[in-house]
């Protein structure tokens, strides 16, 4: 069980520069099975962290973090695929990092320095449980991403 699959991801980038896809190399892995006492189903260990400068080194998943994105504000029914938001928690350095700019320029007037989205922000979409069946996401999911970045700030850790 290790051969490299690539997801196509959503890379929102912290300098500033348009949106576009990136190839997010996963694992597969096995995790135990909380219904089924010794046995396992099979997972993705995804390798966000390649995307993502000033990161930790050797900490792995360690050094970032996940947000579940099922739906939008209003909305009756989940997302049939939804998102996983991935973003960093532990910088290289200690310091904070910089603010992304282009969800910055998504939010504007929303926009808060205290609750911003640091850094570059890689999203994949998921079918059943966020680590279980990822599947490729497109540009098309750019429009559904922009909303929620326009009415939500980054989760408080």
């Amino acid at each position: 069980m290790d051969q490299l699959v690539s997801f196509e991801a959503l890379l929102f980038p912290s300098d500033g520069c348009k949106s576009h896809m990136v190839a997010l190399m996963s694992i597969p892995m096995l995790v135990p099975d909380p219904h089924a006492p010794y046995s396992a189903l099979p997972a993705w260990m995804s390798y966000s962290e390649v995307y993502m400068d000033y990161i930790t080194k050797g900490l792995g998943p360690q050094a970032w973090h996940y947000h579940l994105v099922e739906a939008l504000d209003c909305m009756k029914k989940k997302f049939a695929n939804p998102y996983v938001i991935f973003y960093l928690t532990v910088s290289r350095d200690g310091m904070s990092f910089p603010i992304n700019k282009c969800i910055r320029e998504i939010q504007r007037q929303s926009f808060r320095e205290a609750t911003a989205w640091h850094r570059n922000i890689i999203i994949t979409k998921y079918q059943e449980s966020p680590f279980l069946l990822m599947i490729n996401g497109s540009i098309a999911d750019f429009p559904i991403l922009r909303n929620y970045f326009m009415m939500h700030n980054a989760p408080q850790s």
